[in-house]
């Protein structure tokens, strides 16, 4: 496979070397406004299309995805690496470890992580279940059971259907429909 693992610090020496390096963000739009290293191309891991990517880079022989941490940039650079001969770099600790480093960064309105959705949404649904379960029929503790089941199986697996289907909240979509996504 086509893919390769780059630290953020040296992701940092490439771009100062080149600062014309193919870069791609995989967050959801409302990450990607938030915050987000000047250049890196939005293309939302809910909606990744690697033809989408490829076209877009051109004749580039290099192309560095870049997720919050690392775990969405994985999904896609694999999604990538099925359609391309071209040398795809995961950056190690993403956006937020390029943060730390003083890179270039854009920002804008905070939000809130999807990574933390999941665990509030997760977490709520195990108490409410236990709750419904001593208040109302014991039955109900297949609810916390069931996402305790679910995140035992996004840990084994690393995929996150509960993930996947918050990132297409309205409130993970970008805040205009006419923003723009190269910046």
């Amino acid at each position: 496979m086509n893919i390769n693992y780059i630290s953020a610090d040296a992701f940092h020496h490439a771009r100062t070397r080149d600062p014309n390096l193919f870069v791609i963000d995989v967050r959801t739009a409302a990450e990607h406004a938030a915050c987000h290293v000047d250049g890196a191309k939005l293309y939302p891991l809910q909606e990744f299309n690697a033809d989408d990517v490829l076209n877009s880079a051109g004749e580039r022989g290099q192309i560095f995805v870049l997720c919050k941490s690392g775990g969405r940039a994985k999904k896609a650079a694999e999604t990538l690496a099925k359609s391309t001969d071209k040398k795809i770099f995961v950056v190690e600790g993403g956006t937020d470890a390029c943060t730390l480093l003083d890179m270039p960064i854009n920002r804008g309105r905070e939000v809130m992580s999807l990574e933390r959705q999941v665990r509030i949404v997760a977490g709520s649904l195990v108490v409410l279940g236990v709750l419904l379960a001593v208040l109302v029929h014991p039955w109900y503790i297949g609810l916390s059971a069931f996402v305790g089941a679910g995140l035992v199986f996004a840990g084994v697996t690393d995929t996150c259907a509960m993930g996947m289907v918050l990132a297409r909240m309205p409130w993970n979509a970008a805040q205009t429909k006419t923003m723009e996504i190269t910046s």
